[in-house]
Formats: structure tokens, sequence, C-alpha cells
């Protein structure tokens, strides 16, 4: 029993050991929550991932539509840049030796004693020795070269090149005078890659960059390297930026310092090297780069910081000027070289020490440029001619929408002479001055306006709106419409003469009453309130007497007055009254200069211009201007005209030009005053200048001036200071002369006081047997008698 029973206990405790292991299945139940748990945890790991994953492939592609269309719109996002006129240089072209040197100081060409670098030249008793720039222009490229010339009084005699062989033609470099629209605030010259000097490429990458050919936009041992240096100095002092990475912080993102921004740097690096060859990026870094300031305008890019701070083109630059720009990428302002000096020459110095240690210089040039003053120009920046800008904007808008001219990269070429322009501002604002003091006017009371153009062609070549000729705002050359006076005369005598009248003809200058329609009498009185009897037509006009042209007006009726002055180039609304004939309507000076351009130009109208070409930097040329020309009026009639008006520079209201200017020139011209000395007008050219001053009141008050007083000298005085080279006139076949007596009688060479005027054949004067006699005609036997005794 007991064996059993111990049998029994034995056999229950092993039921009992046996049935253990049931009980203990539950920590097996705890095990499968947690692989559970961690199921869940992998799978939600996973679907976060795929969401983070989802929302970087996102975000990169909306990085990539970024970099993308910022990229390819930024290369070519710069607005329409603005040039003068280019000076042709060949033997025999019309500018003296003063002239040229006067303009290679405006282009911010250096005056040295060996032009060994482009933008220098030296001078020598009649020499000059010039080593040109170079420029891309229309249509060609224009190398830099070594030049020498050669003058004498009036133009270049000979021209060659540095090997001492001819030069048939070339050019200077032009003006750059600044962008169509200033409000855009970055300014750059675009330059290829391969335009780009070799070793200032190099140069850049050894110090901004020297793997870039070798990283992916992210340089991983840049960022550890900058890591490691900023810990030792304690402080961030260096970056790990590659220079994808710096053209994408410039092109793309804000200057903060932020993780986020960072993150985003990198990405788009990598994007941007993913699409663009290494040239492409390399390319566009050097047309980007941050440079320097000027006022609002951001000097971007290494070809207008070479122009800005060394008046040279990106390949005329010196090694250590070369230095310099990339030097300035560190800190354009830190390191400025105008302001600061001592900061600028030691990180120049520190730029050549790694070229030379990494053997991209020898130990020669490294000490040469070491020991190199920085070279900076005086003159940075464009030429600021804001009359002359404002009136091309006019004539641009008519022909280009504005988001072009603002992005299109365009180069504007023009008429602007900038020797000219720098004379006219310069005289019109001292004569303004001079006429002040001389006639006790208020200081600052009086304005001014002028334009010079080219008759043979319709260019303008220099434009001045205001007495301080910098000032920005009101452009009266262009807008300023005041009365004309007197020199909407011509239209009255041109009218006559085509109407059979000759420069003999006599007019009555007796007082005159014309009723007009309202009822009104107009009666207009001379300037100095009294008559002159029966002048002859040439003296009617070259003494501006007002009775005398009412009266001829008058006689050949408004209609052909009105005819001549719409074929003279006169647009706008001219009232058809006969106090037009006097110049009771306002005009502005560009409008008088148009009406003149024709009457200078022998009768052909040829629309005043401002624009030589217009090209892109893709397309090449969009745009040419070339000469328009229309014959409005004979030749015979134009030079009677001519004749008339040059009388007026002799013995008329302007016969100070006759007493102030070369006797030799041949003057013609026209003064115009207004009611109560309001304004005060010249309108002249001489060779192939013609000119047009008003000086006057902005308030349209009186003042003492007259036309001869006011705008008459300072006309003078530019005309003096250019010089204009005085070309032959031709005479039409149908044109002769004759000596004539102050009563327009034909007379002989013996009688005192006779002078020859020209007519057109068949309306030559009948000839008088004495010197004073009237005009007459004589008899059949008296002619006989003339004939037989003079042939």
């Amino acid at each position: 029993m007991a064996n059993k029973t111990t049998s029994k206990k034995r056999s229950s405790t092993r039921k009992a050991a046996t049935s253990t292991p049931k009980r203990t299945r539950k920590p097996n139940t705890k095990r499968g929550d947690t692989s559970n748990r961690r199921r869940k945890i992998l799978r939600l790991t996973l679907q976060l991932s795929m969401i983070c994953v989802t929302l970087l492939a996102f975000w990169m592609v909306y990085l990539n539509a970024q970099v993308r269309e910022g990229f390819e719109g930024r290369r070519f996002s710069i607005p329409a840049r603005v040039y003068s006129e280019a000076q042709e240089l060949y033997a025999g072209a019309p500018i003296r030796q003063t002239d040229m040197i006067r303009l290679l100081d405006q282009l911010g060409y250096r005056r040295v004693s060996d032009p060994v670098q482009a933008g220098r030249y030296a001078v020598g008793t009649r020499t000059i020795e010039v080593y040109t720039r170079g420029f891309r222009f229309w249509d060609g490229v224009e190398p830099a070269q070594r030049l020498r010339m050669t003058f004498d009084d009036t133009a270049i005699r000979t021209l060659t090149n540095r090997q001492g062989q001819p030069v048939l033609l070339t050019r200077l470099d032009p003006l750059y005078l600044g962008q169509i629209y200033p409000g855009v605030t970055e300014d750059r010259v675009l330059y290829r890659l391969d335009e780009v000097p070799q070793r200032m490429v190099l140069g850049l990458l050894l110090v901004e960059d020297d793997r870039f050919f070798s990283h992916h936009g992210v340089s991983i041992r840049g960022i550890l390297r900058a890591l490691v240096v900023n810990l030792t100095n304690g402080s961030a002092t260096q970056g790990g930026s590659t220079l994808t990475n710096q053209l994408v912080k410039n092109l793309y993102l804000s200057p903060e310092k932020t993780l986020t921004r960072k993150i985003n740097e990198a990405l788009m690096s990598l994007i941007l090297e993913f699409h663009y060859s290494k040239n492409d990026i390399l390319e566009t870094y050097m047309n980007e780069v941050y440079v320097g300031q000027q006022g609002a305008r951001s000097i971007n890019g290494f070809g207008l910081g070479a122009q800005f701070f060394f008046g040279s083109t990106l390949e005329g630059l010196s090694l250590h000027q070369q230095a310099m720009l990339v030097g300035l990428i560190k800190g354009p302002s830190y390191y400025n070289p105008r302001r600061n000096p001592e900061r600028a020459l030691k990180r120049r110095n520190l730029v050549l020490s790694v070229w030379h240690e990494q053997g991209l210089i020898t130990a020669d040039e490294y000490q040469r440029a070491q020991s190199a003053p920085l070279d900076v120009s005086k003159t940075p920046g464009q030429a600021r001619f804001p009359a002359f800008m404002a009136s091309l904007r006019d004539q641009l808008s008519r022909d280009y929408r504005k988001d072009d001219l603002m992005a299109e990269g365009l180069s504007v070429f023009t008429t602007l002479d900038p020797v000219a322009q720098a004379v006219l501002e310069t005289q019109l604002a001292s004569g303004v001055e001079a006429a002040e003091a001389g006639y006790r006017i208020d200081t600052g009371a009086l304005q001014g306006a002028a334009i010079l153009t080219r008759p043979s062609t319709g260019d303008i070549l220099a434009v001045v709106g205001d007495r301080e000729p910098k000032q920005s705002g009101f452009n009266r050359a262009a807008d300023a419409r005041r009365q004309v006076g007197s020199l909407m005369k011509p239209a009255v005598y041109l009218a006559a003469i085509e109407s059979g009248k000759s420069l003999a003809s006599p007019v009555s200058d007796e007082p005159v009453q014309v009723q007009a329609g309202d009822g009104t009498i107009w009666s207009p009185n001379n300037y100095d309130k009294q008559s002159h009897g029966q002048p002859i037509l040439v003296d009617a006009l070259a003494k501006s007497y007002n009775q005398a042209t009412a009266r001829l007006g008058m006689e050949i009726g408004l209609a052909k007055v009105f005819d001549v002055i719409d074929r003279l180039g006169v647009d706008g609304d001219i009232p058809p009254v006969p106090s037009v004939m006097l110049g009771a309507h306002s005009m502005s000076p560009m409008q008088i200069a148009q009406m003149y351009q024709t009457i200078a130009g022998n009768g052909f109208y040829t629309p005043l211009n401002m624009i030589r070409a217009v090209s892109h930097p893709e397309q090449g040329v969009i745009q040419r201007f070339d000469l328009n020309v229309s014959q409005r009026f004979e030749p015979a009639d134009i030079y009677l005209l001519q004749a008339a008006l040059h009388e007026t520079t002799l013995n008329g209201t302007a016969a100070r030009i006759s007493r102030s200017l070369p006797s030799d020139w041949w003057v013609a011209g026209k003064t115009g005053t207004t009611d109560d000395n309001r304004d005060a007008w010249f309108a002249g050219f001489t060779g192939d200048r013609q000119l047009v001053v008003w000086v006057g009141r902005d308030d349209n008050q009186p003042t003492p001036l007259t036309g001869s007083s006011g705008a008459l000298p300072i006309w003078i005085n530019v005309m003096d200071q250019l010089k204009p080279l005085q070309e032959r006139r031709g005479r039409p076949v149908n044109v002769t002369t004759v000596l004539v007596n102050d009563a327009g009688a034909a007379v002989p060479d013996w009688c005192d006081g006779a002078r020859g005027l020209p007519f057109k054949a068949g309306t030559e004067p009948a000839r008088s047997l004495s010197c004073q006699s009237d005009v007459k005609q004589p008899d059949t036997e008296k002619e006989t008698w003339w004939q037989k005794l003079f042939g």
C-alpha cells in the first residue's frame, strides 16, 4: 500500500511536474505581443519613411523646377545696356589730337608713359599711342591692339599697329551710358567662359574651390576641413562651401544662416550639378558673382567688375588686377580697393601667394604682381546723361516691350558723341550763369536746353535738358513747350521763294493789320517799334522784321506757309492762324531741331535718330537704323534760304557770330525772341553740326534776354570748342550769283556796298546803270547800250 501510495505520489508529482509547462505558456503570449509591437513599429517606420521619401521626392521635384527655371532665366536676365557712338580710327579721320585725348579721358583710358596694357595711352608731339580695349559690336568684334596715331591740325594723318604696319580702319570701344531702366539694381557684362583669361579661371578655382571638377556640388572633405578649423579656432571662421554652393546661394537663397537653408543649398547644388555641365556652372558663376556696389547699382560678374574698378575689359587686365577681382569675392565691401586700399592690397597679395604656391604663376611674375599698386581707376561706373537717356527711352518704347528691355540683355548702340556731350554740358551751364551775372538776374532763375545734331544723317549727338546736366527729372530738350518766336520765320521766306520771290525782291515793312476769324485784329510790331520801308527779302529775314514777314506771308497765302511748315517736319498741332508766322505758338527744342534739320540738310527730310543698332547676345543684330531720307524741297530753293540765314550771321541779328568765330567758317542760323523776352533761342548750323539752344525761366516770367544775348553766346562757345570741319558747299546748277545793292538792283562791281546774292535762273534782278538806283526795268535801248558797254 505504501508503495502504491508512494507510487501514486510520484505519479502525481510527475503529472504535476509535467503540467507545469502548460501553466508557463503565458510568457510566450507576451513575447508574441512584443513581436507584434515590433512589427507594427517597423510597419509604421516604413510608412513614415515612405512618407518622408515621398515628401522629399516632391520637395526635390519642386527644387528641381526652381533650379532649372532660375538657372536658365538668370543667365540671360540682364537689362539693355546703352553705349555711345564709337570713334572710327583711320588715316584722314576728322578728329584733332586734343579731341582724341579728351575722348580717351572720357572713356576712362589712363595716360601713362608706355601703354603696355589695354585701356592706357601715351601722348607725344602730334602723336598718341593707345592700347585699345577691344569690343564686341553689333557687326563684329574689334580686337584689343596697340596703335600709333600721328596728327595734323585737323585729322589723323597716319595710323599704324605695333609692328608699324598701316591700319586701314578700326574703332575705339564706346562709352557705356547706362541701363535703359535704372530701377533694375543688378548690372553685369556677360562673358563666355572661353573669353575669360584661362589663368584667371584656374586662379579662381585655386582660391575658392580647388576640387570643383571632382565633387558633385557638395564637398564632404571641405565641410569636415571647415569644421576642424572652426572647432580649433573656437568660432565660425571658415566655410565649407563649394563654388556651386556659392552660386546656388546667390541665385536662389537668402543670406540667413539656418539649417534649413544649408540643407536646401546642398540639395539644389546636387540638382544643379546633375542638370548642367561644370563649364556652364563656372561660366554662370563668373557672370553672377557679386564684386561691388555703386549706389543702388549692384556690380555683378568679373566682366563689369573689370570695367568698374580698372576701366578695362576682362581680357585686358594685368595679373595683379585679376588677383584683386578674385580676392573681392570673399568680402566685396570689406576689401573694396577704393574705400579700404590697405585691406584690399593685403587680400590681393594673399591670392597671389596662393597662385605662386600652387605653381600657377612664376616667382618672377609673383614678385612683379605683388609690388604693383592697386591700379584702380578714378572714374567708376556709367556716364550720366539723363536728358539723352530719357529721349532714348521714348524712341525705344515705340519698338520694344519693357520686359525685353529689362531682361533680354540687349545692347543699344546710340549716336551720342561723348566729346560733344561734355562740351555742350559745360557751355550751357556756364552760359546760363554768365547771363544771370551779366544781366543781374537772380542766381538760379534761368534754365536752358540744347540739342546738337548731324545734318547729313539726322543723328542726335548730344542733348542737355537742364542747366545742371546730370540732374534727372524734367527733360526740357524734349518736353518743354515754349513759344518759338522768329525761329518760324524761315518757313515764310521759303514759301515765298517757292512762289517765285528772289532774295532781292522788295518787301514792305509798313504796319500791318489782319482780322482773325473771331473778329479780333492781329497787328504785330517790330522789335524796335520802328518801320523800315522797303527792305529786300534777304534783309527782312536777316534783321527779323515782324511786319515785313507778316505782310509777305499774307501775300503768298497761309496755305503755302503751312504746307512748308509741314514739309519741314514740324509735328504736333499747329493752329492755322497768322500769328504762327511769327512763332506765337509753342514747340520743344527737339521739334525745332527737326525743323532746322531739313533746312541744314539741303531740303532733305531725315527723322532725328538716337540709335545706330540694337543687338541681342545670341541672335546678333535685331534692328538697324539706317539712313531714312526724303527730298522735301528743291535744292535751289533751300540754297537761297540758307544764303539768307547766312546773311543773318553776317549783318543780321546774329552778326555776333562773324565777330567771334573764324572768318573762313560758313555759318547760317536764326535768332528767336518771344514777347517780353520770355524765351531766347538760336538755331544754326556750320560744317556738319547743327545746334539749337533755348534759355528762359521755368515760370515763364519775362527776362532782359533776347536770342542774340541769351542763347547765341552759348551757341558760339559750343561751336568754338567743337570746331566743326567746314565742308565745301556745292551750288545747284540753276543758281547764279549777281551783285546787287540794298535796293535789290544788279549793279557793277565797283559800287560801294555791292554784295553777291544767289538767284534761281530766270529770277535775276534787272541791271541798273546807277549804284544807288531803285529796281526798274530798263527799256530796250538802254539794255542794248548796257550790253554793248559791259558785254
